[in-house]
């Protein structure tokens, strides 16, 4: 029977389905097909977690660095080195604020523990033995380097002494976050410039030239920028013509939105802007920018826009000038959670930054596009050979420069590609923070796979399948793992192709996980293919690893379809390919006009479950559809009111993708009522012997009359009040126990009060005396021949 504990947890859990019930069958179009708990992704080898440190958080800069196999992470007052295979192995420096500083950071008002400490916002590698390294410093941003080797093999990890000035490369404020890249010996990173968080610029740095940065408080330029990545893009083969491109999102400026909007926005530069030579001295003269639409059109002709970028991956492509673009959205709105993934190409983002220029004439007019003739060379336009007639910015036309002041935005928008995005998620409680994205070759073509960080500590594994062309994308969500213990938001992201891992970073640690985990799909040909994960395919024996290179005759792998019939009929039989071959025949009891739970939930959450039912081994299946007796629910079958009727075969069965497998058959019994009360009569006779034979009880399974405890649960009026009535159950046995216990104890005090008084009755104190000896020898008698059989050699 089982422990009567684990009998009722399993009751009350059966009857709580109830409220999951549902007439109609869940759409699975949207949902992923795996879904893998923290516990899960540990128990199967699946993750590595570095749970962080006691006196350190903020595990948010991430730099990686294959060659050495490496990760470098800033976090608060630390900088650690994870080792790529396992980040259980790592080394870690601590970096914390002066206590002057620290003791000046709480005077001025702030939070001591959260904002009081050197939060590490930078880390750029600035040549083969060092990297650059800038932490916020408890609100006094501060620079150094940090010696890390040529070679693996020189195991070298330590921060320099030389500090430098923070300000232009690190904010003050560890809650704004920085956009930074290292170029040629020269920073280029989008910041706060000074303690109030005010002053938002994009600078360049170090190097041999003159720092230089945006207009300052000018609307136009920025208007309170959140800075997301800066990426370099080639323009030409000519290196002059490079240009940086900044990632962030912003408010509105004034007249493009009524009432406070943000806007998300790809801003350019021009590697080899020295700035004006009589206007915008040390400024940037090439600084344009554009805005980024992802929207889904609406019916009605207004668009739902996702305009809060949080994060932005570039995917090359055989241009190394025309990468990808994968950009991660949410919502600014009020009414409405949501989240969105677009993509750009870089040849729209140039054709925008070619188009019409943001004009108006003065505040109570409407931004239009500029009509009037445009200076040469355009501004926007690098100085180079490609152009000629100009070395240098600052040998700009005045009116070049002073254009380029007044006129840093452009009109038209940048649409993503299909002017739709390729994910949305609205009906979730989670929202979209990071996203890195693989490219991996297939047996029916290249799949860009995208791993999508969310504010849960959850990652989602998606792939795009072009169903016709890229106008009509099929969205595959293969896997949603959770990587972190408790909830927490995901603020980095790094993926190693040469690993094989993907690393993540929270407010409370790092993990670890592998890009695929191919044995998870199943054991079968058919599950193999229904995953459509473009990372495995079935090799003849198991799911595995697809490599491109490998020619295998037995090797099945269809990611466009995921057509198991067309795939792995030729490979086994039918039988098999249904799974049937494993199957288990498992027989249930249940009891008449009460409720039973057939419990079958599929691996895959995208599977529709089908019920049938077959009352002899001759007769015809039956479907089973919801109705008032039959309900139908994710984890299985609730049968509300048993009937003999009921008692023959069922069969669970998974349909997926087009494709039918039978997961479980089930016999049920129905016992009648009439057996039942003879068994519970029966149980109660034995469990309660007459009042002259009782004996102290001893545990049985005929004891436990925990039929009537399952009736009363399956047919309980009300819900709601499950739960009351378990904790009744577990009480009245805690109860039952405590009294048997008692009894036991007060029998046994019973028997000794007996034998004391028979005692007394029959000896005088002599006779009393002489037998207490009598037993004392013979005592001791018995413990000397204990000692001396244990002191004896034992024989071989």
């Amino acid at each position: 029977m089982g422990s009567f504990w684990g009998r009722v947890t399993l009751l009350c859990v059966a009857v709580l389905l109830k409220t999951e019930c549902r007439g109609a069958q869940e759409t699975k179009n949207n949902i992923p097909r795996l879904k893998l708990s923290f516990k899960e992704m540990l128990e199967s080898n699946n993750l590595v977690t570095f749970e962080g440190l006691a006196n350190s958080s903020s595990y948010h800069t991430f730099l990686l660095d294959e060659e050495k196999g490496r990760l470098v992470v800033g976090a608060k007052d630390h900088i650690f080195s994870f080792n790529l295979l396992n980040i259980r192995d790592y080394s870690q420096i601590p970096w914390p604020a002066s206590p002057t500083r620290r003791d000046e950071c709480k005077w001025a008002g702030k939070d001591l523990s959260r904002e009081c400490s050197n939060f590490i916002k930078v880390l750029q590698p600035f040549n083969q033995t060092h990297i650059y390294v800038c932490g916020t410093g408890a609100f006094h941003p501060v620079c150094s380097y940090l010696e890390v080797g040529k070679k693996i093999e020189d195991n070298v990890f330590r921060l320099m002494s030389h500090i430098e000035n923070g300000r232009g490369k690190s904010p003050y404020d560890p809650k704004l976050h920085t956009a930074s890249m290292l170029i040629d010996g020269e920073l280029y990173a989008g910041t706060s410039a000074d303690f109030m968080g005010r002053d938002f610029a994009i600078f360049r740095t170090l190097g041999k030239h003159h720092p230089i940065r945006t207009e300052q408080h000018d609307s136009r330029w920025l208007n309170d920028p959140r800075f997301v990545a800066v990426h370099l893009v080639p323009e030409s083969d000519n290196q002059e013509d490079d240009k940086i491109y900044l990632f962030f999102k912003e408010n509105a400026i004034d007249g493009e939105h009524a009432g406070k909007a943000t806007h998300a926005r790809v801003g350019q530069l021009c590697k080899n802007d020295l700035g004006g030579h009589r206007s915008l001295v040390n400024k940037w003269t090439t600084f344009l920018k554009a805005r980024l639409i992802c929207s889904v059109p609406g019916s009605n002709g207004i668009d739902t826009h996702f305009d809060e970028l949080q994060d932005v991956f570039l995917v090359s492509t055989k241009d190394p000038k025309s990468p990808m673009i994968y950009a991660v959205f949410t919502t600014s709105s009020n009414i409405f959670k949501g989240s969105a993934v677009c993509i750009y190409s870089m040849a729209d983002i140039r054709r925008v930054f070619l188009g019409p220029y943001a004009h108006r004439d003065g505040p109570n007019y409407q931004w239009v596009p500029y009509q009037g003739r445009v200076p040469y060379p355009r501004p926007g336009t690098c100085p180079s050979k490609t152009f000629g007639g100009y070395d240098t910015t600052k040998e700009f036309p005045d009116e070049v420069v002073t254009f380029a002041r007044s006129h840093p935005a452009m009109f038209n928008p940048v649409y993503a590609i299909n002017n739709r995005p390729i994910i949305v998620k609205t009906d979730v409680d989670y929202q979209f923070t990071q996203i890195v994205v693989d490219k991996v070759e297939a047996e029916d073509g290249q799949y860009d796979v995208m791993f999508i960080g969310t504010d849960m500590g959850t990652i989602l594994k998606v792939v795009c399948i072009p169903r016709g062309s890229w106008h009509d994308l099929e969205e595959v969500l293969l896997e949603e793992m959770t990587v972190f213990r408790e909830p927490t938001t995901i603020r980095a992201m790094e993926l190693s192709t040469k690993q094989q891992q993907l690393y993540l970073g929270s407010d409370s640690g790092v993990s670890q996980m592998p890009l695929h985990r191919c044995e998870v799909y199943g054991k079968a040909c058919a599950e193999c293919c229904l995953a459509r994960d473009p990372y495995c395919a079935w090799d003849g024996t198991e799911c595995s690893r697809y490599f491109p290179m490998a020619k295998r005759r037995t090797r099945r792998q269809d990611i466009r379809n995921g057509d198991p019939l067309t795939q792995c009929s030729d490979l086994q039989h039918h039988d098999e390919l249904n799974g049937e071959t494993t199957l288990l025949d498992k027989t249930v009891y249940g009891v008449e006009n009460s409720s039973t739970f057939l419990e079958c939930s599929p691996k895959s959450q995208r599977a529709v479950i089908y019920w049938q039912y077959q009352q002899s081994a001759d007769s015809h299946k039956q479907e089973i559809k919801s109705e008032e007796r039959f309900i139908l629910t994710a984890q299985g079958l609730l049968i509300r009111t048993l009937s003999k009727k009921d008692s023959g075969m069922y069969m669970c069965l998974a349909v997926e993708h087009g494709f039918m497998q039978t997961l479980l058959k089930v016999t049920l019994e129905v016992i009648d009522t009439e057996r039942l009360q003879d068994l519970l009569h029966r149980e109660e006779e034995e469990a309660s012997p007459p009042a002259q034979d009782r004996s102290p009880p001893q545990e049985g399974p005929t004891q436990k009359l925990w039929y009537r405890d399952f009736l009363s649960l399956v047919n309980h009026p009300t819900l709601n009040s499950v739960d009351e009535f378990c904790e009744q159950v577990w009480k009245r046995e805690r109860k039952h126990k405590r009294q048997k216990a008692h009894l036991v104890q007060q029998q046994q005090q019973q028997q000794q009060q007996k034998v004391t008084a028979n005692a007394h009755s029959h000896m005088h104190p002599q006779g009393l005396t002489a037998k207490w000896k009598h037993l004392q020898e013979r005592q001791k008698g018995r413990n000397r021949r204990t000692h001396e059989l244990e002191r004896a050699p034992r024989s071989v």
